[in-house]
């Protein structure tokens, strides 16, 4: 009996042995499998934030066909952020005047920005702010309506335009100080940005060629720096009121001469100084299309987030693309998330685009260096580099 009993107690110790055993075990996999997950994550999560695509916003005539092409070619890419340049191509109730007569409906937006948040695609209007206030003969829909926001009212617009020019003339800019240009712009973003749904902007604000000109009332002889990063902050801030972001081409930030990129990459009118002064949360879209220049590198040093931007040369998207996993895998960890990613530019219309992409309207001079071309190898590059 006194044997029996001895045997019970030692199997009832060794359970207890064992199931404390277990527990303990339980509990050290518990604490570990989090930790687990951080580092897994952090190793095999070669994926980029921003996985872009820029592009002129589609005709009223053109959205199912575009409604398609997001559908059919931008998710299975798993493009994540959608940039429609719409300018006055809505619209607008709070100034009808300034739309376009073929703008797209409220309905037709809407149909945009359903098939973006089916597949999960944040969606970002453009409009045009402070230059590219018009082009080649033309002048644009803002100065057109309001001609006394002219920053250099003087130079008239040409019947037939040519670059190098005596006006210098590339594209008009309207008046950063002029007191009624605000109220009609802010009306404008707010509108666009509440149609589309949306928690960012994108100003455009790239080769501002007309700032602090010397026969303005207001602007003659300020800092160009100052002038360029006071509107930036103007935006930003209008936007942050609303818990929106930013975003803008990042040419105007550059030293054109020290850096050996000229006028259109980069400023020669003495703006570049604005990137000490301009808002760090501000998103910068850095675009080289001839060289696959490295930038990215100096607005992450100034503290900007910032993707890079190609254009036609497939060639350079896949160097350009290298670069930014290269940039985020050997930095430090507070920089690391400055280098968000990749933006596809387009610079035609949708349609346009469409007819190109499907093969229905080719360029017989030209069959390697096609936006289609560096779109498809900038998307293959970056499934390529995320695995």
């Amino acid at each position: 009996m006194t044997k029996l009993n001895t045997s019970k107690k030692a199997k009832c110790k060794r359970q207890i042995v064992l199931s404390c055993l277990i527990t303990s075990l339980l509990s050290f996999i518990f604490f570990l499998f989090p930790l687990y997950q951080a580092v897994s994550q952090t190793i095999t999560d070669n994926s980029l934030p921003v996985r872009g695509f820029c592009i002129g916003a589609p005709d009223s005539g053109k959205v199912d066909a575009f409604v398609r092409f997001i559908d059919e070619e931008l998710a299975p890419r798993k493009v994540n952020t959608l940039i429609l340049r719409v300018d006055y191509n809505y619209q607008y109730e709070s100034h009808p005047e300034l739309s376009n007569k073929s703008a797209l409906s409220k309905a037709e937006v809407k149909k945009l920005v359903d098939i973006c948040r089916k597949n999960q695609i944040r969606i970002i209007p453009q409009v045009n702010l402070l230059g590219h206030q018009s082009w080649a003969s033309g002048i644009g829909n803002l100065l057109k309506v309001y001609p006394q926001f002219d920053e250099t009212p003087q130079v008239k617009m040409p019947e037939k335009y040519v670059w190098p020019n005596a006006d210098g003339l590339y594209c008009k800019s309207y008046c950063p100080l002029h007191p009624e240009v605000h109220p009609i712009v802010f009306a404008v973003m707010d509108e666009i940005c509440d149609a589309f749904e949306t928690d960012a902007f994108h100003a455009g604000m790239d080769e501002v060629f007309y700032i602090g000109d010397d026969k303005c009332p207001r602007c003659s002889g300020r800092d160009k720096a100052e002038l360029f990063a006071g509107e930036v902050n103007l935006i930003r801030n209008h936007l942050a009121q609303k818990n929106r972001q930013l975003w803008i081409w990042g040419d105007r930030l550059i030293d054109g001469k020290t850096t050996g990129l000229g006028m259109w990459e980069a400023s020669m009118n003495n703006t570049h100084r604005a990137v000490d002064l301009v808002s760090k949360d501000v998103m910068i879209c850095d675009w080289h299309y001839e060289r696959p220049d490295q930038t990215a590198v100096y607005f992450a040093t100034k503290g900007f987030n910032v993707v890079t931007c190609p254009w036609r040369n497939p060639e350079n998207a896949v160097k350009q693309t290298q670069d930014m996993f290269r940039y985020r895998a050997s930095v430090t960890p507070q920089m690391k998330d400055r280098f968000q990613g990749m933006l596809q530019t387009i610079w035609s219309g949708a349609g346009q685009f469409m007819d190109e992409y499907y093969g229905r309207k080719t360029d017989a001079k030209e069959s390697v260096n096609t936006q289609t071309n560096c779109f498809k190898a900038m998307f293959s590059e970056i499934e390529a580099q995320s695995k």
